[in-house]
C-alpha cells in the first residue's frame, strides 16, 4: 500500500484537545459559548476523519509521526481501513452525543457542566488517538489518556455510589494498562518493533508459552474495557454516571477502545496463523462464548433500564470479539461490522433511556407501563433499537450478525453459532417485554397518556441515530462505506489483496 504522509490524523486528535481549554474559559457564565465549542469541534472532527475516508478506500495509508522513541519504536498515527471504521464510529456518534448531552444537562440543571463538557472533549481527542495508533505504544499512550479522562465523568454526581462507582473503574482499567505496558515492553524486547501489522508480525517470534502469556496478558489487558467476564463488573457500577455518560461508555468510546484493542491484538499482533498455529483461537473464542451467555442471563433479571443494558453491552462486546477470534473472512467481518452497527444502536437505547428519565424521573423496568404512548417518538427509536441488537431485519445488526452466524460456519465450529443465535434470542426476551409494557400495558398512575417527550435537543438525536440504524441495515455502503472499509480491513489481515 501507498504511504501518504499527512497532518491530518494529528488534526483529528487536536481539535477536540484545543476545544477542551476554551470550554473551561467560557465556563457557566456564557454556556451558549461553552456548548458551540463542543458543537464546533464535534463537527470538526467529523469533516477531518470523513476527508481522509477517500484515500483510504483508494487503498493508501496515512501516516504522522509525532515523536521518535527508540530504533523501532515510534509515537505515531495511522490511517488504515480498521482504524478508520471505529474513527468513524466515534466522530459520527459525538456529534449526536454532543447535542444530547446539552438537552440532558439543561434538563435536569445538572452541576458542573463546565467539568462535563470539558472531559468529554479530552475523551473524544483520546478516542481518536486510539483509532489512529500505528503501534502497541501509541495505543497504549491514548488508551490511558482515555481511562483518566472518563473518570470525571463517572463520579460527575459526586455521591457516594458515584465516587465508589469511580474508584472501582479507576482500579479495574489501571490495572488493565499495566497488564498492556507490561506485554508491549516483552513484545518489544523479543521482535524490535510494536508496529501494527495486518495478519500479525509475532510469527517467528518467540516460544509457544511466551506466545500464549503474552495473549493471556493483552486480552486480560483490553478485556477489562472489553467488559470479558470476570473483569467486566466496574462497568455496570459505573451506570451511575449521567446517561450521555453512559452512552459513551457503551457505545461511543470506552468499552468499544476495549475491543478495539483486543481485536488489533488478535489480527495485528499475533495474527490468524500464529493462533491458528498455536491452537490459540479455539480457547479464546470459548472464553468469550461463557460471556456472551452469562451477560445475557444476568440482563434477564435487571429490572434497572441502565443495568440491563449495560450486561447487553457486555454480552454484545464479547460476540465481537467472537468474531475475530474465529478468524474466518465473513466472522472477522461481523465483528468488525457489529463494532460500528452496535454503537448506533446501543446509543439510540442509552439516549432514550435518559429521555425517559429526565422526562418522567423513571428508571426500571416495571415503571415502564404505558409511557409508550406518551412518548412514542422515544419508544419508537427503543424498539428500533432493540430489533437491530436482536438482529432483526432491516436494522443493520441484521447485517453484522448475519456475517458472525455465516463466519462460525465458515470456521466449522457450530457450538459458536449456537452461542450467536441463542445471544439473539436473549435479547428478544430481555428486550421486547420493555416494548410491551410501554405500548400495550395501562399506565401505573392510571391516567390518560398525551403525547409528552423529552426536550428536543434528546429527542433529536436519539431519531437521527435509530434512522441511521435502519439507514445502515438497508444500504451498509451509505455515505461513509463501512462496509467497504471493513472489506479491505479483512482482506488486508487475511492478505487477500484489495479485491
Amino acid at each position: 500500500m501507498e504511504i501518504v504522509y499527512s497532518i491530518k490524523p494529528l488534526l483529528a486528535v487536536l481539535v477536540s484537545l484545543i476545544a477542551a481549554p476554551l470550554i473551561l474559559l467560557t465556563g457557566e457564565r456564557q454556556k451558549n459559548l461553552r456548548e458551540f465549542w463542543t458543537i464546533l469541534a464535534a463537527v470538526i472532527k467529523f469533516s477531518i476523519v470523513v476527508s481522509m475516508v477517500p484515500l483510504v478506500l483508494d487503498g493508501k495509508i496515512i501516516e504522522y509521526t509525532i515523536l521518535p522513541i527508540a530504533p523501532g519504536l515510534l509515537l505515531q498515527l495511522r490511517v488504515e481501513p480498521f482504524g478508520m471504521v471505529f474513527a468513524l464510529l466515534s466522530s459520527t456518534l459525538w456529534i449526536a452525543t454532543s447535542f444530547y448531552s446539552i438537552g440532558y444537562m439543561r434538563g435536569l440543571n445538572e452541576h458542573a457542566q463546565t467539568r462535563y463538557f470539558f472531559a468529554f472533549a479530552m475523551c473524544l481527542s483520546s478516542a481518536i488517538g486510539i483509532a489512529f495508533s500505528a503501534n502497541l505504544l501509541t495505543l497504549f499512550v491514548f488508551y490511558e489518556i482515555l481511562t483518566i479522562s472518563t473518570w470525571p465523568l463517572v463520579i460527575h454526581k459526586e455521591t457516594t455510589e458515584a465516587v465508589r462507582g469511580g474508584r472501582k473503574y479507576l482500579l479495574y482499567t489501571l490495572t488493565g494498562g499495566t497488564l498492556i505496558l507490561f506485554s508491549a515492553a516483552m513484545i518489544y524486547s523479543l521482535t524490535g518493533t510494536l508496529d501494527f501489522t495486518p495478519g500479525g508480525f509475532l510469527a517467528g517470534h518467540g516460544t509457544p508459552a511466551m506466545l500464549t502469556l503474552l495473549l493471556i496478558t493483552l486480552i486480560l489487558g483490553f478485556g477489562v474495557k472489553a467488559g470479558i467476564m470476570p473483569m467486566h463488573e466496574w462497568l455496570p457500577t459505573a451506570m451511575v454516571a449521567p446517561t450521555p455518560v453512559s452512552a459513551l461508555l457503551h457505545a461511543v468510546a470506552v468499552v468499544k477502545a476495549g475491543v478495539f484493542g483486543c481485536l488489533r491484538v488478535i489480527l495485528y499482533v499475533f495474527g490468524p496463523k500464529v493462533l491458528t498455529d498455536l491452537q490459540l483461537w479455539l480457547p479464546l473464542a470459548y472464553f468469550v462464548s461463557f460471556t456472551i451467555l452469562a451477560a445475557g442471563l444476568l440482563a434477564l433479571g435487571q429490572d434497572h433500564l441502565k443495568r440491563r443494558l449495560a450486561f447487553s453491552t457486555v454480552n454484545c462486546l464479547s460476540i465481537m470479539i467472537l468474531g475475530a477470534a474465529l478468524l474466518s473472512k465473513s466472522s472477522i467481518t461481523g465483528g468488525i461490522l457489529h463494532m460500528a452497527f452496535h454503537g448506533f444502536m446501543k446509543i439510540t437505547l442509552f439516549f432514550c433511556a435518559g429521555a425517559i428519565y429526565v422526562k418522567t424521573h423513571k428508571e426500571y423496568v416495571s415503571q415502564l407501563d404505558g409511557l409508550g404512548r406518551q412518548m412514542p417518538l422515544t419508544f419508537g427509536a427503543f424498539t428500533i433499537g432493540a430489533m437491530g441488537l436482536a438482529g432483526v431485519p432491516p436494522v443493520n445488526g441484521f447485517i453484522s450478525k448475519w456475517f458472525l452466524c455465516l463466519g462460525a460456519l465458515e470456521a466449522k465450529e457450530i457450538v459458536f453459532l449456537v452461542v450467536l443465535l441463542f445471544s439473539a434470542l436473549l435479547d428478544v426476551a430481555f428486550f421486547f417485554p420493555i416494548i410491551y409494557k410501554a405500548f400495550f400495558k395501562k399506565p401505573l398512575d392510571d391516567v390518560n397518556p398525551h403525547f409528552d417527550e423529552a426536550p428536543m435537543f434528546m429527542v433529536v438525536p436519539l431519531t437521527v441515530t435509530a434512522i441511521i440504524s435502519v439507514g445502515l441495515g438497508i444500504a451498509p455502503d451509505a455515505v461513509v462505506h463501512f462496509f467497504k472499509i471493513t472489506t479491505l480491513a479483512v482482506n488486508s489481515i487475511l492478505g487477500l489483496g484489495a479485491g
